[in-house]
């Protein structure tokens, strides 16, 4: 009846939530654009207008050689690199007396076309030119730090490419080091990032497609492999995109929770990374990767839950070490998310299944504690989550001493005034050391709420609490999905290929297909070699 119960709650939730729309996604309006025109003077007002009034905002008048004709160059103080404006834009053109007298001489030598095809052809020695009269893709483009080059009777603007700000150097990454592995990571720059994954495959299916995120139009790259992606997953990550609509995205973070399936389930349904192997091994077993400017952190979709238990490592040492180590961290996700909840289980309702010698050691120890075991529990991890968060927030060198001696100076002295006892103290620091062993900062931080909802249902019903939570557990991560992949995969579909790279990696020779659940009729993996 219960399990029925759950099921039917399950199926009902997840009807509201499909039925319900999440305020962040819906349609974009047309808007109706605004183009220049061609009175040079109107359309420097117009840009000044929006963006004029700023003081890093550079509006530079010229005559182009002695053609006559007046322009304007306008650009992002900082954005634009000034050396190249002055030596690849400005002196060609002012400078310009052979092509454009020659172009003068002419019948037709205020033709628009033609004077336009002499500058892009002759006088602009630059990559990264080309035409829009379209007054929000001008004003887009200056502020991220393209050049406009305005000419007083032409009715379209020249977009130049001179972007030059100053960005953070290649190094490796702070939240997901390895001991052995490249020592690469994503930077905030989007075009060095895509750079990145191109040294890292020289595939010439490798495809990235551009998006612009928000009103203000950030960028994003949407990153695949054709031909071993799925078209329909590939669809689907793309419309989701076009939905978002927001003011601006600071960080990718908006995306991830804009685009996820299911916004109400504590546990992640993308991967986020600062590493490119990851995300490269993602693309090669057919999954999407999403690239944004201005953050180092990466996307990964769809993703399965052993996902958050895997790192990159796994890959580079061999198979059986590591396999232990992968399943390490399993136990140590158990661990960090039920071993409180039992250790209440036991001593409030369940004091006969503790063997005699360790019942009576851990009755000793609770002589004097006035409260119960609940309490004690959800005073410690109440600590402890206070301790790693003021860590987290401090300068690395104070944080790292408060988050040690923190924890030794509470112990000890809540030990020592009876608040809590000795055994509890070995419980809560052996939960908070198995969560630091979960790869995921977002995975570990759904554990840590899980835990405390675990500690009130053994609270109440004791072990049979635990076997309910775990039950209902197990119904969400049933009913979750991460882009049409189950949550759970492959644990769900027995698949025999799949299990070989779960809980324990077998050696890499045997996984020759990619996981099952992304086949696009590509589904070699790795080329298999027979074996003495």
């Amino acid at each position: 009846m219960v399990p029925y119960f759950f099921i039917k709650a399950g199926a009902f939730l997840k009807e509201v939530q499909r039925k319900t729309k999440w305020p962040g996604i819906k349609e974009k309006k047309q808007q109706t654009t605004k183009a220049l025109s061609g009175d040079l003077q109107a359309n420097i007002n117009e840009i000044a207008g929006h963006i004029g009034h700023s003081s890093d905002v550079s509006i530079r008048e010229f005559v182009i050689g002695s053609s006559g004709r007046k322009a304007a160059l306008i650009y992002i103080d900082g954005l634009a690199d000034k050396h190249m404006i002055h030596e690849h834009l400005l002196t060609p053109l002012m400078k310009a007396e052979g092509d454009v007298k020659q172009e003068s001489d002419s019948p037709d030598a205020l033709s628009e076309e033609r004077f336009k095809a002499l500058l892009l052809n002759r006088l602009l020695p630059m990559t990264g030119v080309k035409e829009n009269r379209d007054l929000d893709d001008i004003l887009h483009g200056i502020l991220t730090g393209s050049a406009a080059l305005i000419i007083d009777g032409f009715h379209d603007g020249i977009m130049i490419d001179v972007k030059g700000w100053k960005s953070r150097n290649i190094e490796e990454p702070i939240t997901e080091s390895l001991v052995r592995g490249p020592r690469v990571g994503f930077v905030e720059n989007l075009r060095d990032n895509t750079a990145i994954l191109r040294r890292l495959s020289t595939n010439p299916n490798l495809t990235m497609i551009d998006y612009q995120i928000g009103k203000m139009a950030k960028a994003c790259s949407l990153v695949y492999i054709k031909g071993i992606a799925e078209e329909g997953l590939i669809k689907e990550v793309t419309e989701r995109i076009n939905k978002i609509d927001l003011d601006d995205a600071l960080e990718s973070g908006y995306i991830e929770e804009l685009i996820e399936d299911n916004y109400l389930s504590f546990f992640p349904q993308i991967q986020n990374t600062e590493r490119p192997d990851r995300v490269m091994g993602a693309l090669l077993e057919g999954r999407v990767a999403i690239l944004m400017d201005g953050t180092p952190f990466a996307l990964i979709v769809p993703v399965t839950f052993p996902m958050f238990f895997q790192t990159p490592e796994d890959y580079y040492e061999r198979w059986l070490p590591m396999s232990l180590i992968r399943m390490l961290r399993f136990a140590a996700g158990f661990i960090s998310v039920f071993l409180p909840s039992i250790y209440i289980a036991f001593v409030s309702f369940h004091q006969g299944m503790i063997p005699t010698k360790l019942a009576l050691s851990i009755a000793s120890t609770r002589i004097g504690v006035p409260f119960p075991s609940l309490i004690e529990a959800i005073l410690m991890e109440v600590s402890i989550e206070i301790l790693r968060e003021a860590g987290l927030r401090l300068p690395k060198p104070v944080g790292q001493t408060v988050g040690l001696v923190g924890g030794l100076v509470i112990g000890e002295a809540a030990v020592q005034a009876s608040l809590v006892s000795p055994i509890m103290v070995i419980v809560v620091a052996l939960t908070a050391i198995s969560s630091f062993a979960i790869p995921q900062y977002g995975t570990g931080i759904s554990l840590r709420i899980l835990r405390f909802v675990a500690m009130f249902c053994s609270a109440v019903f004791g072990l049979y609490g635990i076997l309910l939570f775990l039950l209902v557990l197990c119904i969400h991560f049933s009913k979750l999905e991460s882009f049409g992949v189950p949550y759970f995969t492959p644990a769900n579909i027995f698949s025999k290929e799949d299990l070989k790279d779960f809980i324990f990696r077998l050696p890499l020779f045997t996984m020759i297909r990619r996981p099952e659940e992304f086949s696009s009729g590509h589904n070699r993996y790795r080329r298999k070699k027979k074996r003495k």
